[in-house]
This record gives structure tokens, C-alpha cells and sequence, in this order.
């Protein structure tokens, strides 16, 4: 049974009984409905979202996506110690292999260049672990492009040791007149006083004085490039490309012993000193070029001297004397 309810009365000073209608009863039942409704509900999603109400399936997954979260940190670890063996040899390959084969470095930027153009990762966004799943994804990607790069520069490596052999042949390495026959080694690589203008001017090859007649032998293997008098003030010359970027150039020349296109090997006789061209006296000049630019050619006699004699003949070619041509 149901509690009677009173109200006050203010007017009459006494409590009266409250009669309530059938359609206010109805609309109270309504509203305890819906309250009850919107409770239910709002318990219902809570409980979802919480772990109370997890299937096996569910907490399943969990674990799956925990275990290949601690996965993919370990992938990270091992990518760091690949990185830092690579980086070493990428070090090496640079700085020792290119540099004794003659080999141009690769850069930084080309090894660990990225991937441009379209966004080829686009459908590992989204996700919850969106961000360490991307990382990782473009750091095995750019770790790949590194090792292919690094795998096409050890077959270059492999390429320019065997060329090594021939390289090392076709370098100018010995003096093209012997030392036994020298009279004096005039004048070095330099500014030098010219023997005609007394003016001071660079003279871009050294000066070898010997008797007329006296063999000038080919530095390095190569093949004859020029053998005539086309060079203005060089006379009678020969010049031979070794390869690799190294030509040399004999002038003032009595005779030659070679014809152009012909090969010929270090030490092989070329040609004759003489005095053809501008010249003061019999001697031949040598010119070494490489890669188009004339250089000291002082720097290469390592196959044909002591260490006294390359001393002595230093000594000799850096005086600022007089060349004699």
C-alpha cells in the first residue's frame, strides 16, 4: 500500500491530503522509465570500454599488439647495430679502398637518401601504433637502399682492383732520361727566367740536359698520341696517353723511335734528345698532365730513383734558375 502524502495549507492553517490524477502517475512512471533507460545505457558503454568486460578474443589481441609493440623496439635495437657495421664499412670503402684505387667517395646524402614521389606509407596510418610501425617501416627502407648502394660499390672495388695492375703500369713512375746520362737536371717545375726574354714565367715540365742522341725512354705504358712538330716552341715532340687520366709529353727531340697509335711499354726507348724547337741547348723537356692539368712531375719518379737521388734532384728542380726553353 502506498504512503498518503499531506501538504500545508497556509490559508486554512491545516495539512490536507494530496490526491494525485491518473495521468500524473502514468508521466511519473514514464520518467522512471526513461531515467532507468538512460542509466542502464550509460553503465552499459562504461562497461564495454573497461576491462571488466573483456572477451578472450579480446584480451587476446591485447597481447598480440603489446607483444608486437616490443617486437618492433627490439627490430629498432638490431637496426641501430646494423647501421653502425654498415657505417663503418661505407667509412672504409670511402676513405681507404676508393682512396688506393683512385675511386670517387660517395656521399653521406647519396647512401642515406630517402624515398620521394608518392606517399608510399600511407596505409600504415591510422592505427594505434601507427608511429613506431612507419619509423621502423622507413628505416629498414632506407637501410635497404644503403646496402644496395654499398653492395654496387664493392663491385666497382672489385672492378678497379683489377684494374689496379694496368694502372699502376700506365702511371709515368721513372725518369725518361737515366741518370747515368744526365748531364745536369737544368730547371724544375715552376717560375723560372726564360732563356730568351729573361722574363720570369711559369715553365710547366723539367728540364733534363744529356749529350745529342742521348735515349728518352716512355715513363709509363701507353699509347702514342703524338709523335711530330704540330706544338709551337716544343720542336720535334712525342706525347703519350697512359689511360686514367695521365698523358706526358717529351719535346725538343733529335728523332723519334715511335709512331702515333703505337703502344709502348715503361722503359721502352721513344725517342732522341736533341734541341728542335725553342730550345738553347740539347736537353728534353717533360711534361706530365693529368686529368687536363699540368702537375709537378717530381712527384713521380718513385720507380726509377733512391731516396738520395729523388732528394738531390729535388734540391736541383726547385731553384729558380733558368729554363732552357
Amino acid at each position: 500500500m502506498s504512503k498518503v502524502k499531506y501538504y500545508y495549507d497556509p490559508e486554512n492553517l491545516s495539512y490536507k491530503k494530496i490526491h494525485r490524477n491518473k495521468w500524473s502517475k502514468i508521466g511519473y512512471f514514464l520518467l522512471f522509465l526513461l531515467a532507468a533507460g538512460l542509466f542502464g545505457l550509460l553503465s552499459f558503454i562504461i562497461l564495454i570500454n573497461s576491462s571488466y568486460l573483456e572477451t578472450p578474443k579480446d584480451k587476446l589481441q591485447a597481447r598480440e599488439i603489446k607483444n608486437m609493440s616490443i617486437n618492433y623496439r627490439l627490430l629498432n635495437k638490431k637496426i641501430d647495430q646494423i647501421e653502425e657495421v654498415l657505417e663503418a664499412i661505407a667509412d672504409r670503402d670511402n676513405n681507404i679502398y676508393r682512396v688506393y684505387f683512385n675511386g670517387e667517395a660517395i656521399s653521406k646524402e647519396q647512401r642515406k637518401e630517402g624515398f620521394g614521389g608518392v606517399n608510399r606509407y600511407k596505409e600504415l596510418l591510422g592505427f594505434k601504433n601507427s608511429e613506431l610501425v612507419l619509423k621502423t617501416t622507413k628505416r629498414i627502407d632506407v637501410l635497404t637502399k644503403e646496402l644496395v648502394i654499398q653492395s654496387k660499390s664493392l663491385d666497382e672495388i672489385i672492378s678497379l682492383a683489377k684494374g689496379k695492375e694496368k694502372l699502376l703500369a700506365a702511371i709515368p713512375a721513372i725518369q725518361p732520361v737515366k741518370n747515368e746520362q744526365l748531364k745536369r737536371m737544368a730547371s724544375g717545375f715552376g717560375y723560372r727566367s726564360d732563356p730568351f726574354t729573361k722574363a720570369r714565367k711559369m715553365h710547366y715540365g723539367m728540364d733534363f740536359t744529356a749529350a745529342q742522341g742521348t735515349p728518352i725512354y716512355a715513363s709509363g705504358d701507353g699509347v702514342v698520341k703524338n709523335a711530330d712538330n704540330s706544338l709551337s716552341g716544343y720542336g720535334n715532340h712525342i706525347e703519350i696517353n697512359h689511360g686514367f687520366g695521365y698523358v706526358t709529353l717529351y719535346a725538343h727531340l733529335s728523332k723519334y723511335k715511335v709512331r702515333k697509335g703505337q703502344k709502348v711499354k715503361r722503359g721502352d726507348v721513344i725517342g732522341y734528345i736533341g734541341s728542335t724547337g725553342r730550345s738553347q741547348a740539347p736537353h728534353l723537356h717533360y711534361e706530365v698532365i693529368k686529368d687536363g692539368k699540368k702537375v709537378n712531375p717530381l712527384n713521380f719518379y718513385y720507380g726509377s730513383i733512391s731516396a738520395e737521388e729523388y732528394i738531390n734532384i729535388s734540391t736541383i728542380a726547385n731553384q729558380e734558375n733558368q729554363s732552357l726553353d
